[in-house]
C-alpha cells in the first residue's frame, strides 16, 4: 500500500481515519520524507566501505519513500517521525533509524516471490517496509502491548500481506518455516540457533550481535546450499537488547 494509492481512495474505514489525520496532507510531511530519503543516501556513501554497496537499489528506496513513518510513532513524535535517528514506542522499545532499516531492508535482498520472518515488530514498521518488497511477512512481537497496537495499525493501513504473532521470537515461526530472509530488530549476544534452522538454503538473516545497551555489530548471516551458515560483520550499531520470555 503507497501513499498515493492511500489517498486516492473515496472513502477510508472509521478506524483508519481516527489513526491517520493527515495523512492526505501532502505539505505536511512531503519535505520531511524527501530530506530523510536524503540522509539515508548520504549515510550509504559514508558506510560503503564496510557495507560493500554504495546506494539503495531502487525498490528499497521506492518503499523507504512510500511508507508513511509518521503513522508508526506516537503523536508526540510525529514531528520527529522523519529525523534520521530512532524514537521510543513505549515499554522500553525503540523504532529503529531510517537508514538502518532501509540498510537492513538491502542486505536481505528482498523479492516479490520470498516469504520473510521479522523478529520484533514494535510498532509495525520494518514490516510495512518489507510487505511491498517481499510476498508474505510474518512477524513477532513479545510485548503484548506493541503487539496489539502494531497489529491494529497495520490492519487499518491495509497491509495484508503481513501476519503478526505475539510471543518469544527466539524460537522463530516454525509452522510458517522455512523463510528466505529474517530479519531481527534487537540486539542478542548470539544467532539463535533455531532462527538458522528456519532459514531456506540460499537465505539470509541480518541480526544485530552484542551486549545491551552497548555498541554491536549488525551481522549478515547466509545459509548455503549446504545449510553451512556463513557470517559478514557489517558495522557497529545499536539496538534494544534481545527481550524473551521468563
Amino acid at each position: 500500500m503507497t501513499l498515493s494509492s492511500l489517498c486516492g481512495r473515496l472513502t477510508l474505514p472509521l478506524a483508519f481515519l481516527t489513526l491517520a489525520p493527515g495523512l492526505c496532507a501532502a505539505d505536511t510531511y512531503d519535505k520531511a520524507r524527501q530530506e530523510m530519503i536524503a540522509q539515508i543516501e548520504s549515510d550509504m556513501l559514508d558506510t560503503s566501505a564496510m557495507v560493500g554497496r554504495s546506494r539503495l537499489s531502487g525498490k528499497v528506496l521506492q518503499a523507504m519513500k512510500n511508507t508513511p513513518r509518521h503513522l508508526f510513532v506516537a503523536e508526540d513524535y510525529r514531528d520527529s517521525a522523519y529525523e534520521n535517528r530512532p524514537l521510543p514506542i513505549g515499554y522500553g522499545q525503540t523504532i529503529s533509524q531510517p537508514y538502518v532499516v532501509a540498510l537492513m531492508t538491502e542486505l536481505i535482498d528482498p523479492d516479490p516471490g520470498q516469504k520473510t520472518l521479522e523478529i520484533g515488530t514494535g510498532s509495525g514498521y520494518q514490516a510495512a517496509i518489507l510487505s511491498s518488497l517481499v510476498a508474505e511477512v510474518y512477524t513477532i512481537e513479545i510485548v503484548p502491548e506493541l503487539y496489539q497496537e502494531a497489529t491494529r495499525r497495520l490492519a487499518d493501513l491495509e497491509y495484508t500481506n503481513v501476519k503478526t504473532r505475539q510471543g518469544d521470537g527466539y524460537f522463530g515461526w516454525q509452522e510458517q518455516a522455512p523463510f528466505d530472509a529474517i530479519v531481527v530488530t534487537a540486539a542478542s549476544d548470539h544467532i539463535p540457533p533455531s532462527l538458522v534452522r528456519q532459514l531456506k538454503p540460499g537465505g539470509r538473516m541480518i541480526i544485530p550481535i552484542g551486549p545491551p545497551f552497548l555498541p554491536q555489530t549488525l551481522m549478515l548471516v547466509t545459509k548455503d546450499q549446504r545449510g553451512r551458515m556463513i557470517t559478514r560483520q557489517i558495522l557497529p550499531v545499536r539496538f534494544v537488547p534481545f527481550t524473551r520470555s521468563k
